[in-house]
């Protein structure tokens, strides 16, 4: 039996998340599945992306997907009318994907900037413009979760675009809050620490680079996504009501 809590508001509750087909994205898809939620999700990984939805439709949960590159706003606008095709309009959005790919402040050419901010933030603002009209004739209020990042409280240096891509997100998640909450929609971001997806541990996590995290982190242990998912469920849910334009950081006691 589960020692995590469930949220009745979100059954059968609309939800979109984009970069859903791994890593964070893909234990947030699952956690609304099992949560009795219709999840419609957006990855540019086709292949992970379709065995994930599946999985969750042969498992009896509800999941529909669509491949996108979000890099392309025009396909991100196409990806969102078909989810809505689908599923209805979006009760909850949970704005995830990101790379957070390493550079060096001295290589960055206008394109690669261009191209991470792309990556990294354009899109969330692109995706928020595309269901928040279906939220707001509802006229049932609704969530939209932004996925920030502890590495520009920590001041981590080696991906200066990818920070202030991170780092812009709060400014959205607020204006977007004030905009949007006169239509009781609300608009938080979570800011997760150092989470050990699949990507990180093949890619960074070092001995080293574990153990100088784990000395500046309150918490000796280290975040699994699915602390993230938890954090995410409870925004959508309706026991946040009352929360909205604030920043709600899953890091272990590293900021």
């Amino acid at each position: 039996m589960s020692r995590f809590a469930s949220y009745p508001s979100l059954d059968a509750a609309t939800v979109f998340v984009t970069g859903g087909a791994s890593g964070i994205g893909e234990e947030i898809v699952r956690a609304f599945a099992d949560q009795g939620a219709r999840v419609g999700f957006v990855d540019i990984d086709v292949e992970r992306g379709a065995a994930l939805a599946a999985e969750i439709v042969a498992g009896g949960g509800s999941a529909h997907f669509e491949a996108c590159d979000l890099r392309d706003i025009a396909a991100l606008q196409r990806a969102f009318a078909a989810l809505e095709a689908a599923l209805g309009p979006a009760f909850v959005l949970v704005n995830n994907a990101a790379r957070d790919d390493r550079h060096g402040w001295q290589d960055v050419t206008p394109d690669y900037y261009d191209e991470r901010i792309a990556a990294n933030l354009r899109h969330m603002f692109f995706a928020t413009q595309a269901v928040a009209p279906g939220m707001i004739a509802a006229a049932k209020g609704g969530s939209i979760i932004n996925l920030g990042s502890n590495s520009w409280f920590e001041a981590v240096g080696g991906m200066p675009v990818y920070t202030t891509s991170k780092a812009a997100v709060h400014g959205m998640t607020r204006s977007f809050a004030r905009d949007l909450g006169p239509h009781r929609i609300r608009v938080n971001t979570v800011v997760p620490g150092w989470v050990m997806t699949e990507r990180q541990k093949q890619l960074w996590a070092t001995p080293e680079s574990l153990a100088k995290h784990l000395a500046n982190q309150c918490l000796p242990d280290l975040i699994e996504p699915v602390y993230i998912a938890r954090m995410v469920l409870f925004l959508a849910s309706d026991d946040a009501a009352m929360c909205t334009a604030n920043n709600f950081l899953v890091e272990a006691g590293s900021v």
